[in-house]
């Protein structure tokens, strides 16, 4: 069984044949979807699929390009939201310093109230993270973000930020990139951190991997990394399905 532990199950993509996405992911062997929030509708959403669907749970939060979005009445509704049993975690959130939707300052701060937010529900947190690398590793520790644990998305750092944000508590996630032919700096990182800290997810409908990029990604492709983790591993599908779902449980605190 594989855990696809970042899914953006209530994008419009996905929405409109969401019973044949999911029906399709466990004909895959993916037993579990986290769905991720990036505004407050869409966690609101999040949390409304997860409560229909018994394989799906919820991640709630505001993504950095919507930092701007974050006020105290939207700190009020997610913390109102996180109290759903089929909420995990607080996210995605973070910094995207590549496109700047929303002002730099603007989401150092959106980053920092979510962590403390997340501090204060007893819950770990998913890191958004592009072109950012040292200053997100410096939120992380100044606020001691990974107490509760947290999880690093769709990973594109060296093997040294991994190793740092490890010691910080977090698990590091590997999306359909791991699968490019490029991707030889990630395929790096995931061949040689401890194993017992590697995810696997999609971002779908992001982030297609090999070999069916150019498609809409969906939950079911997840078994693409994992297999390409498998190889750069030198384990078996089945090991490394057993092993980053069992990570999963535990980074998410998930039924067995």
């Amino acid at each position: 069984m594989l855990i696809d532990t970042h899914a953006h199950l209530q994008d419009e993509e996905m929405l409109s044949d969401l019973e044949a996405v999911l029906a399709r992911a466990k004909e895959a062997g993916v037993d579990t979807i986290i769905c991720i929030g990036y505004d407050l509708p869409s966690s609101k959403k999040a949390v409304e699929i997860a409560r229909q669907h018994e394989q799906v749970f919820a991640v709630i939060g505001v993504h950095p390009h919507s930092a701007s979005e974050l006020d105290a009445q939207t700190i009020d509704e997610l913390f109102k939201l996180a109290k759903d049993p089929q909420v995990v975690a607080i996210g995605e959130i973070g910094l995207d310093f590549y496109r700047d939707l929303s002002p730099r300052d603007q989401q150092r701060t959106a980053f920092i109230e979510q962590i403390k937010m997340a501090r204060e529900l007893y819950k770990p947190i998913v890191i958004h993270d592009r072109d950012a690398h040292q200053e997100v590793l410096d939120i992380i520790k100044a606020e001691k973000a990974g107490i509760n644990g947290g999880i690093m998305h769709c990973y594109s750092g060296h093997l040294p930020l991994a190793v740092d944000l490890m010691k910080a508590n977090f698990y590091i996630s590997f999306a359909g990139p791991l699968t490019y032919k490029n991707a030889r700096k990630t395929q790096e990182v995931a061949a040689k951190i401890s194993f017992d800290r590697i995810l696997i997810e999609t971002d779908c409908p992001y982030l297609t991997p090999e070999p069916l990029r150019g498609r809409r990604n969906e939950p079911a492709n997840v078994y693409h990394v994992a297999a390409k983790l498998a190889e750069l591993r030198n384990k078996t599908i089945e090991e490394t399905g057993y092993i980053t779902s069992r990570n999963a449980r535990t980074a998410f605190r998930l039924p067995d």
